[in-house]
């Protein structure tokens, strides 16, 4: 078993009252909400970590952003979206510090749903050049355009193994692995 060494939080993007982005008859906030209770309940018997909110809820950006700074590593997740509905991809959204682990969520999440990889990002590369979340010391997580039809059936056909994978990748951020003894 491996050593929790730093704090994780997970946030939905948006709000109960924020729906975000639209696409194929869903809207952003129920996607992410449902996709942050599923990564919860993985992490559950894992790790120590937060959130905001307990299952079907969703707290304010206001409040999230302070739950976030008070973490090592906060990752919220939303869906990219675009007038154009062959925009595919995911993507990640920091600072400087959050590249790395934005990379390797990029990396794990394209392979699992089979989409393009857009890459860990500058909060400016966004549609927005100031992101709350990211100035609070987080990292945005773009899972996949809700605009793509074929983005979503990718998601749909592959979510359990996108919650494992996206949980993995967490795990060991926050974690020191387990050494053997060689002796």
């Amino acid at each position: 078993m491996a050593l929790q060494t730093q704090t994780l939080f997970i946030s939905a993007g948006h709000s109960m009252s924020d729906p975000g982005a639209s696409g194929n008859s869903l809207t952003e906030a129920d996607v992410v909400l449902d996709f942050r209770d599923r990564l919860s309940d993985y992490l559950a018997d894992k790790l120590v970590f937060g959130r905001d909110g307990q299952p079907g809820q969703n707290l304010p950006l206001r409040q999230a952003c302070e739950m976030a700074k008070r973490h090592d590593v906060a990752v919220e997740f939303h869906c990219n979206a675009f007038s154009k509905p062959t925009a595919t991809g995911v993507e990640t959204l920091s600072d400087a510090s959050g590249k790395r682990l934005g990379a390797l969520l990029c990396h794990s999440m394209a392979s699992v749903l089979g989409i393009a990889n857009r890459g860990a990002k500058g909060e400016g590369s966004g549609q927005h050049s100031r992101l709350a979340f990211v100035r609070a010391g987080g990292i945005i997580v773009e899972l996949f355009f809700i605009t793509n039809p074929n983005d979503l059936a990718a998601y749909r056909d592959n979510l359990d193994a996108l919650v494992t994978e996206v949980g993995q990748v967490l795990i060991a951020e926050v974690c020191e692995p387990e050494y053997s003894d060689a002796a």
